[in-house]
């Protein structure tokens, strides 16, 4: 059970409704006097159109709770206003009728005694409607990037005065070594050429935080694009640009925590708007999560373990956001909607899902649901327990009878399965018999085809890295999550081996920089120039095998079929119509022959398929030759 809501700040605010017949159209205030500047409006603009109605704003500016605001629009109303504790912000509900017409919208701020302030408000027209929005699903394959780390294509940016943490240093794993938005878009060609259909960004916000600001997940202003990274027009570049390419962008988002340096951080506008806020501006100590993510679901946990795993910071550097203060709830979930609509997104990554108030989260999701049907969120649940992982899934009944509204959510359980399955010995409970068997919890989900599956990401040992510095297990694992029935994720630099062997848990070393983003490297994984050859191989392996499946229905919508793993071979199965699609995954280093006997009901008796990575064709009847170890996946024709 969730923390009851604070709602007494309300009882001595002012809530007024008005009913303003304008008198003004908007097309009429573009002869407005001027905007004050001194005044913070988040969000910076809205559409006309949107399935829900209402717009809270948040001001922020000198002694702004004192004021009252009023609108001179048809079509726009201001519903209600809410003084801030602090005297510097203004909470303002405006309700915007269906047919307004996009313009600017003056928006007055009166106080006796003193010259009214003016601020013009910007309803923009929409660029598409919300059905329109397609988010990422099991046809995509996303190419996950950390930006500081993939290329620099603008050294100008490297640095801003003013900002905590300065300069670049790339000897230094944990300091920004600037990568930045244009240089992800001077590569897209590479990336659609790959066979990638989505590229997921980790956050490009700003971070103006004294130390390793380059990940991104300590935001300080979740209006504003980091300056390091780039501007908002170069954002909106390499979202038009990879959508010309096919490309959707998917946009990594946090809701749960904020960084210490965020601008609020200074002038709070309510004493319950970040979690442990009276210990914070006490200088008393702070408070952190117990990262007990099963409170969410255990019908035995106890109150003071919920509330710890979902008050507490999530690291002393990031305040918890409190997502049970209606105006921080709201604030969370505009902001969402207004980057989808700023960037025309493909697709949201939640950090940290478990973390926050999980009505809260439902309450987003299903916001953002209504407003783009066709959507896609996917969650972050790191958790090796299938029914964790499954609880968060929207559709799935339960016994509190939550709804999460979410789709998708990261498996963890099947990604820990490929490394376990291919790395320990062929005994009867151990080795791919973990992969057949983690697959086999698909009856847990509502949706399996809707999970999100990795081998790596930028928290994890790179997988190469996992499996031991072996090429041939690296490409029976990727062929093995782009040929299961889930959405596929790879990280940048898989292509090319890229590991963390030498520092295995070094989150630095993990995000290391791809070779050939910065001027002067030697190697070059875009072109691949001075790659190793089996860096070469495995980027022409993976290369092959994205942009098969990009052609194939049965990899992105088929019927899954697999069998027990005998003798170290393990044999999954798609098939869609007259496709059918056979990955075996073998373990076995001297040649190997595989009886079909077994395997009848695929149908495949006496038909020809051909090997996609060698071009063979063989005739299925009696047996298969296995040469080595290693995948071969077959094609019927």
């Amino acid at each position: 059970m969730c923390p009851a809501r604070n709602k007494s700040r309300y009882d001595t605010g002012i809530r007024v409704l008005l009913f303003i017949v304008g008198i003004i159209g908007l097309g009429s205030v573009q002869d407005l006097k001027g905007q004050d500047a001194a005044i913070r409006v988040e969000p910076p603009n809205w559409w006309a159109g949107m399935q829900n109605s209402r717009l809270q704003l948040m001001l922020h500016g000198e002694g702004l709770a004192l004021y009252t605001p009023r609108v001179s629009a048809e079509g726009v109303l201001v519903e209600a206003w809410h003084p801030g504790s602090s005297k510097n912000y203004l909470f303002v509900d405006l309700f915007l009728a269906q047919g307004l017409r996009p313009g600017e919208v003056n928006l007055v701020l009166e106080r006796r005694g003193y010259p009214g302030r003016e601020i013009g408000y910007q309803i923009r027209a929409r660029e598409k409607q919300g059905e329109e929005y397609q988010g990422f699903d099991a046809s995509d394959v996303i190419y996950l990037i950390t930006p500081d780390r993939f290329a620099n294509a603008n050294p100008d940016n490297d640095s801003f005065p003013g900002l905590r943490e300065q300069g670049v240093d790339r000897s230094d794993d944990y300091a920004r070594h600037g990568g930045d938005l244009e240089g992800i878009r001077r590569h897209l060609d590479y990336i659609q050429h790959m066979g990638f259909t989505a590229i997921w960004p980790t956050p490009l916000l700003m971070n103006d935080m004294p130390a390793t600001s380059y990940h991104g997940y300590a935001i300080t202003d979740f209006y504003q694009v980091d300056p390091r990274f780039g501007t908002l027009q170069e954002y909106r570049a390499l979202s038009n640009e990879a959508r010309e390419k096919g490309l959707k962008l998917i946009m990594d988002q946090v809701v749960n925590h904020c960084g210490l340096h965020h601008w609020w951080m200074e002038d709070l506008p309510f004493p319950d708007w970040i979690n442990f806020q009276q210990n914070h501006e006490e200088g008393e100590p702070l408070t952190v999560t117990n990262h007990r993510r099963t409170v969410n679901q255990d019908l035995y946990a106890a109150r003071t373990d919920r509330d710890l795993m979902e008050k507490g910071w999530f690291v002393p550097s990031m305040p918890d956001l409190n997502q049970d203060n209606p105006s921080m709830a709201t604030y969370l979930i505009q902001n969402s909607i207004w980057w989808v609509e700023t960037l025309q997104l493909g697709g949201i990554r939640q950090d940290t899902y478990p973390y926050p108030d999980k009505d809260f989260l439902s309450r987003w999701a299903r916001a953002l649901m209504e407003e783009y049907p066709n959507f896609n969120i996917v969650g972050e649940e790191w958790s090796t327990n299938p029914l964790l992982v499954g609880y968060w899934q929207d559709g799935v009944q339960k016994r509190d009878s939550y709804r999460s509204y979410l789709r998708t959510t990261m498996d963890f359980p099947l990604q820990k399965a490929i490394i376990d399955g291919l790395t320990e010995p062929e005994t009867w409970g151990s080795g791919l018999i973990a992969i057949y068997e983690a697959l086999a919890n698909d009856f847990h989900y509502t949706r399996p085809n809707d999970l999100l599956l990795f081998g790596d990401n930028h928290d994890m040992d790179r997988v190469f890295t996992q499996l031991g510095g072996s090429a041939v297990l690296t490409r029976m694992a990727l062929a093995f999550i782009l040929v299961a029935p889930r959405i596929p994720q790879i990280y940048y630099g898989t292509e090319i081996l890229m590991d963390n062997s030498a520092n295995p848990g070094d989150h630095g070393l993990i995000r290391s920089d791809f070779p050939g983003g910065w001027e002067a490297d030697a190697k070059n994984g875009f072109s691949g120039a001075g790659l190793a050859p089996e860096a070469r191989e495995m980027q022409d392996y993976l290369k092959k095998v994205l942009n098969f499946r990009k052609g194939s229905s049965a990899l992105k919508e088929g019927k899954t079929l697999h069998f027990v793993p005998e003798d170290g071979i393990y044999v999954l199965v798609r098939s869609y119509e007259d496709e059918t699609v056979v990955l075996v995954l073998n373990k076995n280093e001297a040649p190997v022959k595989l009886a079909l006997e077994r395997f009848r009901e695929l149908g495949l008796n006496g038909k020809s398929l051909q090997e996609l990575l060698s071009g063979e064709t063989v005739i299925w009847s009696e047996h298969l030759t296995l040469r080595a170890a290693g995948a071969y996946i077959y094609i019927s024709k």
